[in-house]
């Protein structure tokens, strides 16, 4: 996952008809506009939820392993779906996944995302922003209501060059297979990537990262008001992920969550 995806994330529940949407980690923030139908000439809406975080677990890894901006998303939907996880068998009607998963690429590819660092010294301050779209070019030729409909030519997206650059520059290593286990929370795989990186941190510096329930609920707990709810809903996440993948070792501090060096990589590195 880009690093910057996993510091500030997506909306868990829809914002609604808002002109912008953001969130803040710190001096960092992200922000999403959401770009406009030309046929109906109304707003696709934000990309929310579970599937465009697969999907951007998806890019990310495609675009890391082929370094390519152009990537093939294959003749079908059933093929993809399962890739990502999802039941192209669910249904045709609004909640299945077919349907859900066409809507969410729209929201998605057409959507402009915004990463913006404050920066601050003694004699003065500023910002470090960068604007783009996900998507430059698309090509989608699927069929969501048969999924299993071959189509003559493959699908592809053509990546943003700076969204490509960025995604690229650090990602964080990730497993599929945790994220498949994963996939009806989007507050369990957010806490699931952050949790990968912050696990190398500690490996890496040979220290503790200790970060409280605040911190916690700033940085992931937009979509909840009541911080103890938030708190009951991210224990109850850290048990999925904590099945998921065995090499996290997290300590008894209380106040928050530790993070203990003695922890491993979700994923090995193949360089």
């Amino acid at each position: 996952m880009a690093r910057q995806l996993v510091q500030a994330t997506l909306p868990h529940k829809n914002p609604g008809d808002v002109p912008l949407w953001k969130r803040t980690n710190g001096n960092f923030t992200l922000a999403i506009q959401p770009g406009i139908n030309l046929n109906t000439e109304k707003s696709y809406g934000y990309p929310y939820g579970t599937i465009p975080r697969l999907l951007l677990f998806w890019m990310t890894t495609e675009a890391t392993r082929t370094k390519s901006r152009r990537l093939e998303l294959g003749n079908s939907v059933a093929a993809f779906m399962t890739g990502l996880g999802l039941n192209p068998a669910t249904g045709r009607g609004p909640r299945g996944d077919a349907r859900r998963l066409r809507e969410q690429m729209e929201r998605l590819f057409q959507a402009r995302i915004s990463f913006q660092i404050a920066l601050a010294d003694d004699r003065k301050t500023g910002e470090a922003r960068l604007n783009m779209p996900i998507a430059s070019r698309t090509m989608l030729w699927w069929n969501s209501k048969n999924p299993w409909q071959m189509t003559l030519w493959g699908s592809w997206i053509e990546l943003g060059e700076d969204f490509y650059n960025a995604i690229i520059a650090a990602p964080v290593p990730v497993d599929m297979r945790a994220l498949k286990s994963l996939k009806r929370s989007p507050l369990a795989l957010d806490l699931y990537a952050w949790l990968t990186f912050k696990a190398w941190q500690a490996q890496a510096t040979g220290q503790p990262w200790f970060v409280a329930w605040e911190q916690v609920h700033a940085q992931f707990g937009g979509d909840y008001a009541d911080i103890r709810d938030f708190r009951r809903k991210t224990k109850a996440a850290l048990t999925k992920i904590r099945q998921v993948y065995p090499g996290l070792i997290l300590g008894n501090k209380r106040g928050g969550i530790e993070i203990l060096p003695t922890s491993r990589p979700a994923i090995l590195s193949s360089s």
